[in-house]
C-alpha cells in the first residue's frame, strides 16, 4: 500500500515518516500547498494513494481569534479539497470540537460546541472531510507531545532548565498524548479501514490529569529542580477559549482496530527518555 502524508514537516507528519518509512509520500507546505484547489487537483492527477493522512493544520489556537480566514482555509476547505480529490482519507481532529464542559470521558457521538475560532474551524474541516471523501477517518486527539516541533512537554523542559519556578493551570484536566503511540495507531488502522466508511474515532494515550500535574510529571522526568506552582485559567488569560475538561473515550478505536493504548506517563516517559 502507499501513502501521503500531508503536513509532514509538523510533530505528527515526522512521527509517521518514522513509523511508514518508505512505504509513504511526504509533503510539507513547500511540496504542496494544500490551501491552493488547483495544486491539490494537479498533485493527485499525477498521483494516487491507497490513503491521505492528512496532519496538516493550522494549530496556533490564540492566532486563530485574529485570523479566521486563514484557519478556515488550512483547517476546512484545504481538509475537504483533500478528501475531494485523495478519495480515501485519514484526518486529524481536536478535541476543541467540544465545549470543555464535560464531566466524564466524551466519546465521538457527543454533541460538539467548540468555544474557539481553531475548535469551529477544525469541527468545520471533519464535517467536509466526511462529505467529500469516498472512504473516511477522522481522529480527533488532544495534548499532542513528541520530540519534533513545539509543544507544551518541550516548552516546560525548556523554562524548567531556565527558571526556579513555574505557575502552571491546574483547573483544565485532559489526557497527554504522544504523537509517535498516535502515529502507530494510524499505521494499525489503515489496512483495515473498510472502503466506503464515514467514521470518527478518539485518540488519546490513557488516563488523565491536569497541565500543572503534567507540568510537575515532566520537570520530576526530566530532572529538572524548578518548582511548579497551581494557578487558575483566570489568572492566566488567554485569546482563545481552552477546554476545561477534554478527556476523550476511546473504546470506539479499541474496538474497532483491536489495539491497546499505553498510560500517558509511560508513553510521555518514553519520549522523555528519546529527547
Amino acid at each position: 500500500m502507499t501513502y501521503l502524508v500531508t503536513g509532514a514537516n509538523g510533530q505528527l507528519g515526522l512521527c509517521m515518516k518514522e513509523v511508514l518509512g518508505e512505504s509513504a509520500e511526504y509533503a510539507g507546505h513547500s511540496e504542496l500547498d494544500v490551501a491552493d484547489e488547483n495544486a491539490v487537483k494537479t498533485w493527485f492527477q499525477k498521483r494516487e494513494y491507497d490513503f491521505v493522512i492528512n496532519c496538516a493544520a493550522y494549530t496556533a489556537v490564540d492566532k486563530a481569534e485574529d485570523e479566521p480566514e486563514r484557519a478556515m482555509l488550512l483547517n476546512a476547505d484545504a481538509a475537504g479539497r483533500l478528501a475531494k480529490y485523495g478519495k480515501r482519507i485519514i484526518h486529524i481532529s481536536t478535541d476543541y470540537v467540544f465545549s470543555g464542559d464535560a464531566k466524564s470521558p466524551i466519546s465521538e457521538t457527543e454533541k460538539t460546541e467548540p468555544k474557539s475560532v481553531y475548535g469551529k474551524t477544525k469541527l468545520a474541516g471533519e464535517k467536509m472531510v466526511l462529505e467529500n471523501a469516498e472512504t473516511a477517518a477522522v481522529v480527533r486527539t488532544a495534548w499532542l507531545v513528541s520530540e519534533y516541533g513545539s509543544n507544551f512537554l518541550k516548552t516546560m523542559r525548556r523554562l524548567g532548565g531556565e527558571r526556579p519556578e513555574l505557575g502552571v493551570v491546574a483547573d483544565q484536566f485532559g489526557t497527554p498524548t504522544y504523537a509517535m503511540d498516535l502515529a502507530t495507531t494510524i499505521k494499525t488502522m489503515l489496512p483495515q479501514i473498510k472502503t466506503g466508511a464515514h467514521e470518527v474515532y478518539h485518540f488519546t494515550n490513557e488516563g488523565e490529569t491536569s497541565w500543572f500535574e503534567f507540568a510537575k510529571f515532566i520537570m520530576a522526568e526530566s530532572g529538572l529542580p524548578c518548582k511548579v506552582n497551581p494557578i487558575t485559567t483566570a489568572e492566566y488569560p488567554t485569546k482563545a477559549p481552552r477546554p476545561a475538561y477534554s478527556v476523550l473515550d476511546k473504546s470506539k478505536i479499541k474496538q474497532t482496530f483491536d489495539i491497546a493504548i499505553r498510560h500517558w506517563k509511560d508513553a510521555v516517559g518514553e519520549c522523555i527518555r528519546r529527547l
